[in-house]
């Protein structure tokens, strides 16, 4: 699964393939989760600090990541996105 993105030790990697709707994996440590592009949990859980940087990052990323699954889902390569700083 390609990692998109990486801040403040919170991998963020995306694949197409897997299921609808579209979505991030967000991985802290053991900790993962699925967020949707309204930075919604799908699945999982992110300790509390992390889950606001995560969901802050999507929303400043919404477009990227909504180009970034049309590329996956057409078998083309993701472009990275932008780290929270």
């Amino acid at each position: 699964m390609p990692t998109i993105s990486m801040f403040y030790g919170i991998l963020i990697r995306m694949y197409y393939d897997d299921h609808n709707p579209p979505h991030i994996h967000a991985i802290y440590g053991e900790a993962k989760a699925c967020y949707n592009f309204d930075g919604e949990v799908i699945e999982g859980a992110l300790p509390k600090k992390q889950h606001r940087l995560v969901a802050a990052w999507i929303e400043i990323h919404k477009e990227e990541l909504n180009a970034d699954w049309l590329l996956a889902r057409d078998g083309e390569l993701m472009f990275k996105i932008e780290p929270l700083k």
